[in-house]
């Protein structure tokens, strides 16, 4: 649709609403309002973002989709019960404040969740109008709206910041400052308590500044968040490692915290075990977007001081969201080939389906149902290639998805001068080295009362991917808020 069809229908549609006609079925003929993208070859060649975020006459007709149900099936699917269709609601009548202000009863990164959280897999999976179309891509697009609100509102220059009660006199630390952390900092400090957030690296946002790029998340959304956690009284200390600079142990008894919150997420990255991991030119994903993102390497034109390969031919290995952001990462640092290695097939990859179809639009080469075996290097231990196995597909395994099977004497290799491993990450055992008493799983991941995020060491709460495992923003946020409000009764009892 034109622009001037888009607000032609928007009028006929709000003139049938105010005469209480307008009826499920004039809901169902609005057709689903597509993201505004750079076009994908320009794109490759920048890191501004790939989604230019929806004009208020898209959002206004995606919004009046929504079929207003009673039940609000859309609510079950999101982590943090935001209230999705009453924000909906106030979208589709121009009052944006109203939605925002219904979404940050429950979250405070609409911004951010709007962008990277799975809502094709939450909220959107429960749409009753993707079920009536038995096409989920049907459903009413909940996170890009809210997206737009939000953006919307940050465009007008908005600048509030959430009241804090009376000092109560209590000591907090809230140890990680990524999307877990920010939120249990703020619901801390609200309460009036003193708040200081520890933080390993020399910048504040955690994954959501190291991991996910600039064309994904742009920072300078995370660090408005964080202005206003420092405009709230929140104290902010970096390149503070607890269990090297401090433990536990030192902020209670030394520093005089009343209780502390564990939020340090997941960033030790597995590897494959195979030959050749050791050379030069093998990359964690998290080592290489760190470098990427957090340090700037794509930024050659300032001089950013970040050394990293600047390579021809790439290899990542993996299908997940991490996966696909090296790979269109490596593209954006002058790549002439990406390829993507994936042991399953495109059905099975754990990425989001928008970040798979991005990918492939930019150019990424999958190779699916295929896996390396070894990692090759040359006389000075560079790499030079993968050899690869190919692979079939078996019965299910314990993840739910068919197990794939190496096919015997398939091997082919594949030349490349970098090759990134994107299988995923385990927990830093830094805080169970030095905590005792701390309770941990067999994978490494702290135990704890999944109705108040306490752990078994009295005082100190824990939630996120340190907790769950690698996850998604808005899952540690809803565990960051339960904490929270564990602890703010906690302390008052206190």
């Amino acid at each position: 649709m034109t622009d001037k069809e888009s607000q032609e229908l928007l009028q006929q549609l709000l003139e049938k609403q105010k005469t209480g006609k307008l009826t499920p079925a004039d809901r169902y003929k609005i057709p689903p309002q597509g993201m505004p993208e750079q076009d994908p070859i320009t794109r490759r060649s920048n890191v501004n973002e790939v989604a230019t975020g929806y004009t208020e006459t898209q959002a206004r007709l995606e919004a009046m989709r929504c079929l207003q149900c009673k039940t609000a099936p859309c609510i079950n699917g999101c982590p943090v019960q935001i209230r999705i269709r009453d924000f909906i609601a106030a979208i589709a009548d121009g009052n944006y404040k109203k939605a925002l202000d219904v979404i940050k009863e429950n979250s405070l990164l609409p911004a951010v969740c709007g962008r990277v959280c799975p809502q094709e897999v939450q909220c959107q999976q429960t749409c009753t109008v993707g079920l009536k179309f038995k096409d989920p891509t049907k459903a009413v697009s909940i996170g890009r709206l809210e997206r737009f609100v939000a953006d919307f509102d940050r465009n007008a220059g908005s600048d509030s910041v959430p009241s804090v009660a009376t000092e109560t006199g209590m000591k907090v630390a809230v140890i990680g400052s990524g999307p877990g952390g920010i939120v249990t900092a703020a619901d801390l400090r609200r309460a009036g308590h003193d708040v200081t957030i520890f933080e390993a690296f020399h910048k504040t946002g955690g994954v959501m500044v190291y991991g996910i790029p600039e064309f994904r998340l742009p920072k300078a959304i995370v660090q408005k968040e964080i202005d206003t956690l420092t405009k709230m009284g929140v104290k902010i200390t970096c390149n503070f490692i607890v269990g090297r600079t401090k433990t536990l142990e030192q902020l209670f008894k030394e520093d005089g915290f009343d209780a502390v919150y564990i939020g340090v997420g997941a960033g030790l990255p597995r590897f494959m075990g195979i030959e050749g991991e050791s050379l030069i030119g093998v990359y964690s994903a998290n080592e290489y977007l760190t470098r990427a993102n957090l340090m700037k390497a794509y930024d050659f034109s300032s001089g950013a001081d970040t050394p990293i390969a600047i390579s021809k031919k790439v290899a990542v290995i993996g299908g997940g969201n991490v996966a696909m952001d090296s790979a269109r990462t490596a593209l954006r640092l002058g790549a002439e080939k990406v390829y993507l290695v994936y042991r399953r097939t495109e059905k099975e990859m754990p990425a989001r389906i928008e970040e798979v179809h991005h990918a492939q639009e930019e150019g990424i080469e999958f190779h699916i149902l295929q896996s390396p075996k070894r990692i090759i290097g040359d006389q000075n231990s560079h790499v030079i290639a993968i050899e690869c196995l190919k692979y079939q597909l078996g019965k299910l395994d314990e993840s739910g998805r068919r197990r794939p099977i190496p096919i015997e004497g398939s091997e082919f290799r594949i030349d490349v001068d970098t090759c990134i491993i994107a299988i995923g990450n385990i927990a830093n055992p830094l805080i169970r080295q030095t905590t005792p008493g701390l309770k941990f799983n067999k994978w490494g991941n702290i135990v704890v009362d999944e109705e108040t995020m306490a752990t078994s060491v009295p005082s100190v709460f824990a939630g996120g991917d340190i907790v769950s495992g690698a996850a998604t923003v808005i899952m540690a946020m809803g565990q960051g808020r339960i904490a929270a409000a564990a602890m703010n009764d906690f302390l008052a009892k206190k």
